[in-house]
């Protein structure tokens, strides 16, 4: 039986409900056996952005994915020296988990621009890319890609007007942001004081 692993890489700061809504659709879609949450240590396309710190954003991604079945927290982005590039994991998955089926969970937008990232070409090689399509959304491969061999499934997501954005801009202004995020990571952030000093972050 060969194993199924999805990649569902990010900044998630903070993770929110539509990072868990994705993250279920692509566990069932699929058929995974696991899904890994793979928090960035420096995103690589956001330098300098991030507000929490690794630790809490690793601690907020357990609050929201406790008891999940077969969801993993993999931190080993969040311990490499340097820009966190998705290449570098794949390949170290692949290597660690010969003969497993790896599927990498991006966003349209990102898939679209995909041909910019890092030896992309060596990532949709390893992995079959899962894209997550919003209601109305056209999925579309990066153009310089147009007519080339490209593995990918899309994924039906449903409406979720949740940003990272909106949930720092919340909590900046003391409003309240479980709705967003759950009373688990609601309860850390307000503990944390995250975002506070953030407003429009």
């Amino acid at each position: 039986m060969t194993l199924r692993i999805g990649l569902y890489g990010g900044s998630f700061d903070p993770p929110h409900l539509a990072h868990l809504a994705l993250a279920r659709v692509a566990r069932d879609t699929l058929a995974l056996d696991e899904l890994r949450w793979q928090p960035a240590g420096q995103p690589w396309q956001k330098p300098g952005r991030l507000v929490a710190s690794p630790a809490q954003r690793e601690a907020m991604l357990r609050r929201l994915v406790d008891d999940e079945p077969g969801f993993v927290i993999d931190t080993r982005e969040l311990q490499r020296q340097g820009p966190s590039y998705t290449v570098d994991t794949v390949r170290e998955v692949a290597a660690e988990q010969p003969g497993a089926a790896l599927f990498l969970v991006i966003g349209a937008d990102q898939f679209a621009q995909l041909d910019t990232w890092k030896d992309a070409a060596d990532i949709a090689l390893l992995a079959t890319l899962a894209v997550a399509a919003r209601e109305g959304q056209a999925v579309r491969p990066p153009a310089a890609w147009a007519g080339a061999p490209l593995a990918w499934r899309e994924l039906p997501l449903p409406r979720i007007d949740i940003s990272a954005t909106e949930v720092r801009r919340r909590a900046a202004a003391g409003e309240p942001v479980s709705p967003l995020v759950g009373e688990a990571v609601a309860g850390y952030i307000d503990q944390q004081q995250l975002y506070r000093a953030a407003p429009g972050h």
